[in-house]
């Protein structure tokens, strides 16, 4: 399953962020802006536990979240939409996930893999700003269910179908959002309009 964020902000946000002109320092407050978007709806089903606050009037009765959240990453693209999320869940915790794809084998490899310890009511959100084939996900994805993960979600700035169908027959239980579906890959595997390479487009490295 996935959800498109089609919020007139996000796709205001999404036009800036695409343009070849936008320069690093403007891609990354855009990344972390549009991140804020798409997981304020990704996180909706948060469990809610029952409090009492005591305000300078009385006390209230008020709720705050339940869950255990784990941010993963993917590096290192991934850690451009980071802030995005801890804003909206500053006591989030973070874990990294660096994955590389074999010259030969056209395959993901793993290699960094630092999680924070899982708990029962844990619910774990990967990001990273463009699924293309979707294979990095889905190796992120499998190490996260080896380690424990019983729920988690994918959020990503831009997708394609190609990506989305990976990821959904590899994982049907996962949900993932976005703030646009594109067209498809190209030869190249590049997401078509897409973004270019966010992670050079983050950095500065193009």
């Amino acid at each position: 399953m996935h959800v498109e964020v089609d919020h007139p902000c996000v796709q205001h946000k999404l036009a800036l962020i695409r343009d070849a002109e936008t320069g690093h320092k403007r891609f990354r407050e855009l990344a972390t802006e549009i991140t804020m978007f798409v997981c304020y709806e990704a996180l909706k089903n948060l469990e809610l536990e029952d409090v009492e606050v005591q305000t300078p009037v009385a006390t209230a009765q008020c709720r705050k979240i339940a869950n255990d959240v784990f941010v993963i990453p993917i590096l290192r693209a991934g850690i451009g939409m980071l802030d995005g999320i801890l804003e909206l869940v500053p006591t989030a915790r973070v874990g990294f996930m660096g994955l590389y794809r074999d010259e030969a084998t056209k395959q993901p490899v793993e290699y960094y893999n630092k999680m924070p310890v899982n708990t029962d009511s844990a619910i774990y959100i990967v990001v990273d700003p463009m699924l293309a084939t979707g294979g990095s996900t889905v190796a992120a994805l499998d190490a996260l269910k080896a380690n424990g993960m019983k729920r988690g979600i994918v959020v990503c700035i831009v997708t394609c179908p190609e990506g989305i169908a990976t990821v959904e027959s590899a994982h049907p239980d996962i949900t993932i959002y976005t703030a646009s579906v594109d067209d498809y890959l190209n030869e190249k595997k590049y997401i078509v309009p897409g973004l270019g390479d966010a992670g050079d487009r983050l950095f500065g490295t193009r």
